[in-house]
C-alpha cells in the first residue's frame, strides 16, 4: 500500500546503524532497506520520488523535494546520490578521432575521465536540450543545455551530431 504525503508533510526517515535508510509506516513500525527512486530522473530530477520497500513496492511518494525539510531532503538526495551514477559532462576537453571508435577526454561534475565512444547512435538526444551518451562499457552521461557549453565543446560536440 502506498502512502501518498502532502506536499506539506515529509515522511519519517532515518538511518540505521547499518547505514541503511529506514522508513515509519502509517502503523508507526519502521520499515528498513526503503530505496528512494526517482519517477523522471533527467526531465524532473526533484519531483516525483517514490520510496520503495525492500519488497519491491512503493511504500510513499514525494510530490516534490523541495518541500521537504532539510534534514529529510539531505537524506534522501544522499540515497539518490548512492544509487544513480550519471556524471554530467561539462566541457569535452579531447576527441581522439572524429570517426568512430573515438576516445573523449571530459570534464564531468564528478572529475575528469576518459571514455570510448563506440558510435554515433550511442548519442542520443533525450529531449530538446539533453542529450545522453553511453560509453563502450554501458555507462551514461549526461549532457544538460549543449548550447549553452563552451565554443570548443560545442565544435567538438557537433561533428558526433
Amino acid at each position: 500500500m502506498t502512502t501518498s504525503l502532502p506536499a506539506t508533510q515529509a515522511p519519517e526517515l532515518r538511518r540505521n546503524s547499518a547505514g541503511r535508510l529506514e522508513w515509519r509506516g502509517p502503523d508507526g513500525e519502521w520499515v528498513s532497506g526503503v530505496v528512494p527512486v526517482r519517477a523522471f530522473p533527467i526531465q524532473a530530477p526533484d519531483r516525483h520520488v517514490s520510496l520503495v520497500g525492500p519488497d519491491g513496492h512503493e511504500v510513499a511518494y514525494v510530490e516534490s523535494l523541495a518541500a521537504l525539510d532539510a534534514p529529510t531532503r539531505a537524506l534522501i538526495e544522499q540515497a539518490l546520490h548512492e544509487r544513480e551514477f550519471t556524471p554530467v559532462i561539462r566541457r569535452l576537453l579531447e576527441v581522439s578521432s572524429f570517426a568512430t571508435p573515438s576516445t573523449w577526454t571530459v570534464e564531468t561534475d564528478r572529475g575528469v575521465t576518459r571514455f570510448v565512444l563506440k558510435g554515433e547512435e550511442d548519442i542520443r538526444r533525450l529531449a530538446r536540450d539533453v542529450l545522453l551518451i553511453q560509453d563502450s562499457h554501458g555507462v551514461q552521461y549526461l549532457i544538460r543545455r549543449p548550447l549553452e557549453l563552451d565554443r570548443h565543446s560545442r565544435r567538438l560536440l557537433d561533428r558526433f551530431l
